[in-house]
């Protein structure tokens, strides 16, 4: 796949992003630098290789919910608060 000038456009528009007239050039060149290197992927002989989700049949090991927030913390952040009231922020009424 080629980077050019007309996919760039597509790509900013995709991506809600605006690239410089000054930096253009250098974004075609690198974008298409990284397309050949994922390229190179494809020359892999993955024959006898079982298709995984990940690198290990490890699974993360869960903490126990519990304490994830502690009142000290909620007590010092609510202590800046103009108003609140049982640990929560009592804020204007905005809808009617």
């Amino acid at each position: 796949m080629q980077i050019d000038e007309t996919l760039l456009q597509r790509l900013e528009k995709l991506s809600y992003l605006e690239i410089s007239q000054e930096h253009r050039k250098e974004m075609i060149v690198q974008l298409s630098e990284i397309v050949s290197f994922v390229d190179n992927l494809t020359e892999l002989d993955t024959d006898g290789v079982e298709a995984t989700f990940a690198m290990s049949d490890v699974s993360t090991r869960l903490r126990d919910d519990v304490g994830i927030v502690e009142r000290s913390i909620n007590d010092d952040i609510l202590a800046h608060a103009p108003h609140s009231q049982e640990h929560f922020f009592i804020v204007p009424k905005i809808i009617e």
